[in-house]
C-alpha cells in the first residue's frame, strides 16, 4: 500500500513537472494583456499636472520601457565593443554585436504585451549567448541580466502557477548549465522575481474575488428590492381589487330580498374562489420578497466567516478573529445578516484600508449576538481605491439588515484614521415576509 502511495505520488509529481515545462516552453498562454487605456494608478495621478497623466497609462508604460530597452541595448553594444573585446579573436563585428545587444535586451520592452514570449525569447537569446565562443569573460550582461528577471516576475503575475512552475525550472536550470560559478547568486536573483511575482498575483486574485463576491452581492440586493417592489404593487394593486370582490359577493344576497337559491351558490363561488386567489396571491409574495426567490435554497451564516477572513488576508489585510460564546445554530435570518455584515465591513476594508490591521470580534450572549469590526488607516505606501460603480450604499444596507431584524448598527472613524463597524443583532427577531 504504501509503495503504491509513493509510486503514484512521483508519477503525480513527473507529470506536473512535465505539463509545467511544456507549457512554459512551447504550449502555455498568459491572460490577455491589460488595455492600453487603463486608467493610472492612484499613486500616479499627480502626472496629470504635468500633462503625461492625461494619456492612456498603458501606452505610456509601453513607451517607458521601450526607452529603457533603447537605453540598455546601447549599454549593452558598448560593453561588448570595448576595446578588450574587439582585439579578442572571434570577434564577430560591430552589426552583430549590435544584434546581440538587441536580441537580449528587447524582452524587456515585450513583456507587457507578450510576457511569455518575451521570456522565451530571453531564454533563448541568454543561451545562444552562452553557447557562442565570444565573449568568452562574459557569463552575462546586465541589461541582459535585468531584462530576463523582469521577464520573470511578469510571467509569475500574469501566467497561470503551472506556467510560472516551468519557467522557475527552466530558468533555474539554465543559470546552472550556464555557469556553475555563478549560479548560486543567479538563483538567490532568480528567486525575488518569484517571490514578490507570486505575491503580487495571490493579492490581485484575492482581490478580483473579493471585487466579483461584492458585485454578486450588489446584484443579489437589487434583485431582492426589485421582487419587493413587485411584491408592493401586486399587493397594492391585485390584492385590494380581489378582497373588493369578496367583499361585493358575500354583500349582494343581502341587497336584493329576493335572491334565487342558483345565485346565492354562484355569488358564494365567486367569494370563495376570490379568498382562494388571495391566499395564492400571498404566497406568491411571499416567495418574491424572499432573499433569493427559494425559501430552501441554502445561505451563508457565520459558521463561513473563515472564508471571508481568508479571502480578506489573500487581498493583503492583517486580520485578527475573536470569538466568544456559541455560534453555531444561530437563526437563518440572524447568521445571514451577521455575514452580510461582515462581508460588507470587509470589503470596505480592503477598499479604503488597504493592507490595513482589521481586528474582527463576533460574540453571543444573553439571546444578543455582537459584531466588530475595526481596521486601522492605510499601511505604509498604500492609496485607498477608487469607489466601485454603484457604490454608496454598503453602509445603509447593513444598517437596514440590522433594523430589520430588532438591532443596531454604528459605523464611524476612528481616532488613529480607521474605521468601525459594530452591530448588536437580537436572536428572537421576528423574521417578516
Amino acid at each position: 500500500m504504501a509503495g503504491d502511495e509513493t509510486g503514484n505520488a512521483r508519477g503525480l509529481l513527473r507529470a506536473v513537472l512535465r505539463d509545467g515545462i511544456l507549457a512554459a516552453a512551447v504550449t502555455g498562454r498568459a491572460e490577455p494583456a491589460p488595455p492600453l487605456d487603463r486608467p493610472w494608478p492612484a499613486g500616479l495621478r499627480w502626472t496629470r499636472f504635468l500633462g503625461i497623466g492625461r494619456l492612456p497609462y498603458g501606452l505610456v508604460l509601453n513607451l517607458f520601457w521601450l526607452f529603457v530597452t533603447f537605453l540598455m541595448a546601447n549599454g549593452t553594444a558598448s560593453m561588448l565593443r570595448e576595446p578588450m573585446r574587439t582585439e579578442q579573436a572571434g570577434y564577430p563585428g560591430d552589426g552583430t554585436v549590435l544584434l546581440i545587444a538587441v536580441l537580449v535586451t528587447a524582452p524587456l520592452a515585450l513583456r507587457d504585451r507578450h510576457p511569455l514570449a518575451a521570456w522565451r525569447m530571453s531564454f533563448a537569446a541568454t543561451m545562444l549567448l552562452a553557447l557562442s565562443p565570444w565573449p568568452p569573460d562574459i557569463a552575462y550582461t546586465e541589461g541582459g541580466a535585468f531584462a530576463a528577471l523582469m521577464c520573470v516576475y511578469t510571467v509569475t503575475v500574469r501566467c497561470s502557477r503551472d506556467v510560472a512552475l516551468g519557467v522557475a525550472l527552466l530558468s533555474f536550470a539554465g543559470v546552472w548549465i550556464k555557469d556553475p560559478e555563478t549560479a548560486p547568486g543567479a538563483s538567490v536573483l532568480l528567486l525575488l522575481p518569484l517571490t514578490v511575482g507570486y505575491a503580487v498575483r495571490v493579492r490581485r486574485t484575492s482581490r478580483r474575488e473579493l471585487a466579483e463576491q461584492e458585485r454578486r452581492h450588489r446584484d443579489a440586493e437589487a434583485v431582492l428590492t426589485e421582487r419587493q417592489r413587485i411584491a408592493r404593487e401586486l399587493h397594492d394593486v391585485v390584492a385590494h381589487h380581489m378582497s373588493m370582490i369578496a367583499i361585493q359577493a358575500e354583500a349582494a344576497p343581502y341587497k336584493v330580498t329576493d335572491v334565487p337559491d342558483e345565485t346565492r351558490r354562484d355569488l358564494a363561488e365567486i367569494r370563495a374562489t376570490a379568498l382562494d386567489a388571495l391566499t395564492e396571491l400571498r404566497r406568491i409574495l411571499g416567495v418574491l420578497r424572499a432573499e433569493d426567490g427559494a425559501e430552501t435554497a441554502p445561505q451563508p451564516g457565520l459558521d463561513r466567516l473563515g472564508e471571508l477572513v481568508g479571502n480578506a488576508r489573500g487581498a493583503g489585510l492583517r486580520v485578527e478573529t475573536r470569538l466568544a460564546g456559541d455560534l453555531a445554530g444561530l437563526p437563518p435570518g440572524v447568521g445571514l445578516s451577521a455575514y452580510r455584515i461582515m462581508q460588507e465591513a470587509l470589503s470596505n476594508a480592503m477598499r479604503h484600508a488597504p493592507g490595513s490591521r482589521v481586528d474582527i470580534e463576533v460574540s453571543r450572549d444573553d439571546g444578543l449576538v455582537w459584531l466588530g469590526v475595526v481596521n486601522g488607516p492605510p499601511a505604509a505606501g498604500q492609496l485607498p481605491g477608487t469607489p466601485l460603480p454603484g457604490g454608496g450604499h454598503g453602509l445603509a444596507g447593513m444598517r437596514e439588515r440590522a433594523a430589520a431584524l430588532g438591532g443596531e448598527l454604528t459605523a464611524r472613524p476612528t481616532a488613529e484614521g480607521g474605521f468601525a463597524v459594530t452591530a448588536t443583532l437580537p436572536l428572537k427577531a421576528r423574521e417578516t415576509t
